[in-house]
């Protein structure tokens, strides 16, 4: 799935028929490497989308966006609005055939006189960038600064310049090439035919290099050198009609779906025929397809980008209690076996006539032990034998009242663990960024991170926890944080609510809502099978998994969010079940 060259040229050929002569109105940067354009044209409202992300670099008009803008401008985009907002957009244009796009806007300067500058945007991976030029092709500034400490070869910086990437080896099918040149390009390429169109020839991505062997009815696979004139001449045909189609701007926007696994297999502004097994969900433009694509996967990818350093950081700070754990596991253990402490102190009180001042140890009987046998206590050389005897009852005394203390600490790490680790899990199964802003302004309260929030007030609740309808028709809600955990239990169950949560394992609460009927046990599986799902055992088989009524669930005075005590439950052993989650969520209300 990629924007290869073709899909640039479908997006500039959409873009130049609705946007040139468009008025650009706002402007406005919700992401440090994304600026949306609002323009004007034809009594018609538009939005462009430039991104410039290191992951998923686009451009396309967008009919769906949602994101919120910060409060202050961004420096590039109070540029953008000094240059060219108010400004008309009078052409859009592929630079060859490369993944670069240039927007021309014309505009009035401080002394009213028309100018013009250019848009570039060069989608390249991670070196993506948006650049602002003025007429004489001077940097004015970029949405990424690119200096000599990371590109020797190109800097990107205000007063540079602008100079294209270097040019690839490569021909542009665009222009008119003979059959002969065709192939002696393809001959000079060592490896499958498939890889030589792709390295040869600009824009082309591996999809469709595959797409021009399959219409030719050659494997992609077949090695350059053994083809047959045969089989190069058709190659070059459908390579020919391909492109003809695309100077033309005849395309097909698509994307390509495996219903079995639910799940998107590419996208292409051509028809992909040798996904014919597949199905096609066409659209009537470029910008449809990469909306509906990209609408998804930049959530997700800005959410695995901004969680990183808080799992990171939530990670290290279990590493600790984890290793605080085990030693604190050592230390009950040795104060289990305080006794035997008390016992050589009683021994050198009894052996005392046997002991020396300067004496390092004594081998005595031990007539406390049932056989009697004998044991080494290590001595102080330096202290009298009433002293050495002192010494192991004071250590005796303090393991005694320790083990206690130990105990409590024990206590204490383990639910900070559980806490943390439904931290964790909550993390991974954030949808959107405000629900990970809910977990970031939880942990600024507990006092994990530094707070974002100055009020300590609790803030309402601005995510929606998961819902499904059960089998028989019951609301079954599912916490995808502590703070929906706590909103659930504390202030949407009803007492004769059934609440369900993985037995000592962390997760998520769930409520089925009764409304004062019989629960089913198919209900009640159900139920479980989400709270499995739902929680750290994911993967894992025959998870127990408690129940109980919500009037049974308390939560004790101080305790940090998410966690509760409960009483009189009944415990059912559940293995979650993708496919199950999956018919109840498709029953989502």
């Amino acid at each position: 799935m990629a924007l290869d060259g073709l899909v640039i040229h479908s997006i500039v050929d959409e873009l130049s028929s609705k946007l040139t002569g468009g008025k650009i109105d706002k402007i406005y940067q919700p992401e440090d490497d994304e600026i949306i354009l609002h323009i004007r044209n034809n009594k018609e409202n538009f939005k462009l989308v430039l991104s410039a992300s290191a992951s998923n670099p686009r451009i396309y008009l967008t009919s769906n966006y949602k994101k919120e803008n910060p409060i202050s401008a961004p420096m590039f985009c109070m540029l953008l609005r000094k240059y060219i907002q108010g400004g008309s957009i009078t052409n859009v244009c592929q630079i060859e055939f490369e993944r670069i796009i240039k927007i021309t806007v014309e505009s009035f300067d401080e002394l009213k006189e028309k100018t013009s500058k250019d848009i570039i945007i060069e989608i390249m991976g991670r070196h993506s960038n948006i650049i602002l030029v003025n007429n004489t092709q001077t940097i004015l500034d970029s949405i990424k600064r690119i200096p000599t400490s990371i590109s020797r070869v190109r800097q990107i910086l205000p007063g540079h310049t602008y100079s294209l990437p270097p040019k690839q080896d490569k021909l542009n099918p665009i222009d008119s090439i003979s059959i002969d040149t065709f192939v002696s390009t393809l001959n000079s390429f060592e490896g499958p035919i498939f890889k030589a169109i792709y390295s040869k020839f600009l824009g082309i991505s591996p999809i469709v290099a595959k797409e021009i062997c399959f219409r030719a009815s050659v494997d992609h696979k077949s090695n350059t050198i053994d083809l047959s004139s045969e089989q190069l001449n058709s190659i070059y045909s459908e390579f020919i009609n391909l492109f003809s189609d695309i100077k033309n701007n005849k395309f097909s926007p698509s994307i390509v779906v495996d219903e079995k696994l639910d799940k998107v297999v590419d996208f292409s502004c051509i028809n992909l025929s040798l996904f014919k097994e597949l199905s096609f969900i066409n659209k009537d433009s470029m910008s449809e397809v990469l909306e509906d694509f990209y609408r998804t996967k930049d959530i997700k990818d800005r959410i695995n980008q901004r969680a990183s350093n808080l799992k990171k950081s939530i990670s290290v700070k279990l590493d600790r209690l984890y290793n605080k754990l085990k030693k604190q596991e050592e230390e009950l253990l040795e104060s289990e076996n305080a006794d035997i402490y008390k016992v050589k102190g009683e021994l050198i009180t009894s052996y005392i006539y046997m002991i020396k001042k300067g004496m390092d140890g004594i081998n005595v009987q031990n007539f406390y032990d049932p056989n009697c046998e004998n044991v080494f206590i290590e001595l102080n050389k330096n202290l009298t034998p009433s002293e050495n005897a002192q010494k192991y009852f004071k250590k005796y005394t303090k393991m005694k009242h320790a083990k206690v203390e130990i105990k409590n600490q024990i206590a204490i790490n383990k639910e900070e663990i559980d806490y943390l680790e439904n931290i964790i899990l909550a993390i991974e199964n954030c949808e959107n960024l405000a629900e990970l802003q809910d977990i970031k302004e939880e942990l600024g309260k507990v006092g994990y991170i530094k707070s974002q929030s100055k009020s300590k007030k609790e803030t309402k609740l601005t995510t929606k926890p998961h819902e499904f309808i059960s089998s028989d028709g019951f609301k079954i809600l599912v916490g995808k944080n502590n703070k929906q955990n706590d909103y659930l239990t504390l202030r949407l169950a009803d007492n004769d609510d059934l609440w369900m949560h993985t037995k000592n394992i962390p997760g998520s609460h769930v409520i089925i809502k009764c409304a004062g009927k019989y629960v089913p046990d198919s209900t009640i599986f159900e139920g479980a099978m989400l709270a499995a799902f739902f929680s750290k055992s994911k993967m894992s088989s025959q998870v127990p998994v408690d129940y109980t009524k919500k009037k049974n669930v308390k939560k004790p005075s101080g305790s940090k969010p998410g966690m509760v005590i409960y009483e009189t439950n009944s415990t059912i052993y559940v293995t979650p079940e993708e496919e199950l989650v999956a018919k109840l969520k498709n029953k989502d209300i």
